[in-house]
């Protein structure tokens, strides 16, 4: 507080979590702009795939009355964002990684 202002609950916890990390030795790496640009992407794409999965499961529901087909329905939808987040995380840990990015 060099300045004297009081600090923000925000500002509070991104100090101890700085002092957490540097525990931990952790390094903070800044990112290029198409770094950052290449990240917004991969959330981008992973939120359209998520969005059209979920018109297709409210679609698919809207014609299912069965219980054991709406949750097996259910359970794809389930498994679909799980691959699709999986896949989020390893696309921006390959940019994050400085690896070039091969549209994936």
């Amino acid at each position: 507080m060099s300045d004297g202002a009081p600090k923000s609950a925000f500002e509070l916890a991104m100090e101890k979590l700085r002092r957490q990390d540097e525990a931990a030795g952790v390094e903070a790496v800044a990112l290029s702009d198409d770094q950052v640009a290449a990240i917004a992407e991969a959330r981008s794409t992973y939120a359209a795939q998520v969005a059209e999965c979920e018109i297709l499961l409210n679609s698919a529901l809207a014609t299912t009355f069965e219980p054991e087909a709406r949750e097996e329905l259910q359970a794809n939808h389930r498994r679909d964002l799980a691959r699709y987040a999986t896949e989020r995380d390893r696309r921006i840990a390959r940019i994050r990684g400085g690896e070039a990015e091969g549209g994936g």
